[in-house]
């Protein structure tokens, strides 16, 4: 949890004396089951977490942007411009992205202090880009009164990460972290963006967040070749159906046209997007009906599809959920984010989360030599400005 008190003075100690600056804070997010699926148009059910990125951030009369994070090194001041430019310091491309997609739309930014500090293990696939991306975007839209909604926000910070990030994601981070809401998941069709909000109750269950720490990119990461395999397999299936998105084709037409995909590889990425988008709207059914069995094993099956369709997940994200499943009355166990690393869920009964933590990270570093972390994430609200 960030220190507000100490951010405030850290602001102080950069920028100097001046009016007080605002707060806000965009929550990371984890999502509960429908990987892969958001950039092919499917389904998703994310929930956004307590952990996030905190902002401080005030107007100036310099004509300058100025960058710092108190989880970074590097800080910046940039000149206001027509148009900025991509940067070669990675973080500063999430916030300069957002920025520029506000001067696309003809709302000039003006001079302005940020500071950031987050609380979200970067690189871990819980969306700590999303978050800095969002928290940006929803200041700069309360300083400059652009009145944009917050769903608006949220496809402007997803162009932001494809061109300054280079990274060629979804909606679903973006749009969770804006639209999160305490208590409940969001169902999120990625290709119109209708959504609704799906209460989880857990009961005496928590949802444990594991980090395998072993730290990766998107950007440099498979992911993007991963998004070129399914417009392949798209532009296969294309020959036999009217479909713009896998996500639009269900398991019936997929077995009747699989055969128009010449290579497997190919084929079974196409498999795994289609039947995580089933598993998506089979686990909201469960959640609506309380049955959390169901949804675990929801759970346990999307992740399966992931190792051996997708191949997504890899020696350790396999080693943290195959431990979880050996845990008493864990119901279901799943990486979450976009794989090669990061971070699983699961869903372990109270009284046995000391004995989950123990076991499964002890196991784990024993297999890997890798020292796992464990968060017990609760589902919190959305990005919003907090008082200071």
């Amino acid at each position: 949890m960030t220190d507000i008190d100490n951010l405030k003075k850290e602001f102080a100690g950069l920028y100097g004396p001046g009016a007080d600056p605002l707060l806000f804070f965009a929550p990371g997010r984890v999502n509960l089951i429908g990987e892969h699926t958001d950039y092919n148009g499917g389904f998703v059910l994310p929930c956004a977490i307590q952990y996030g990125t905190y902002m401080l951030i005030r107007k100036t009369e310099d004509g300058m942007i100025k960058l710092a994070s108190v989880n970074e090194k590097e800080k910046a001041t940039i000149p206001v411009k027509e148009h900025f430019l991509k940067h070669e310091i990675l973080w500063f491309n999430y916030p300069l992205g957002v920025l520029e997609q506000f001067n696309r739309k003809g709302f000039a930014s003006g001079g302005m202090e940020l500071l950031f500090s987050g609380d979200i293990p970067s690189g871990a696939g819980l969306s700590s880009s999303a978050s800095i991306e969002m928290v940006t975007a929803f200041a700069v839209n309360h300083l400059l009164n652009s009145r944009l909604e917050i769903t608006e926000l949220a496809l402007m910070a997803q162009k932001a990460e494809h061109d300054f990030a280079g990274v060629n994601c979804g909606i679903m981070d973006q749009f969770a972290v804006g639209m999160g809401k305490a208590g409940h998941a969001i169902f999120l069709n990625c290709t119109t963006l209708d959504h609704k909000v799906i209460p989880v109750q857990l009961g005496r269950y928590r949802l444990i967040i594991a980090n395998t720490n072993k730290r990766r990119g998107l950007a440099d990461s498979k992911y993007n070749e991963r998004v070129a395999e399914c417009q392949l397999a798209l532009a296969f299936l294309a020959s036999r159906f009217e479909v713009k998105k896998l996500g639009e084709l269900g398991f019936p037409q997929f077995f009747k046209g699989q055969d128009a995909i010449p290579d497997e590889i190919i084929r079974r990425r196409a498999r795994h997007v289609i039947s995580e988008n089933q598993r998506v709207l089979a686990s909201v059914a469960a959640l609506l009906r309380n049955d959390l069995p169901a949804f675990g094993a929801l759970m346990n099956a999307s992740h399966d599809s992931l190792r051996d369709d997708y191949e997504v997940t890899g020696v350790e994200l396999d080693t943290l959920v195959n431990e979880a499943r050996k845990i008493p009355g864990v119901v279901g166990s799943r990486m979450t984010g976009a794989g090669f690393g990061g971070c699983t869920v699961s869903i372990v009964p109270e009284e046995h989360v000391p004995d989950f933590i123990e076991n499964v990270g002890k196991n784990y570093t024993l297999q890997t030599g890798l020292q796992a972390s464990f968060y017990i994430a609760e589902i919190s609200d959305g990005v919003r400005q907090l008082t200071n």
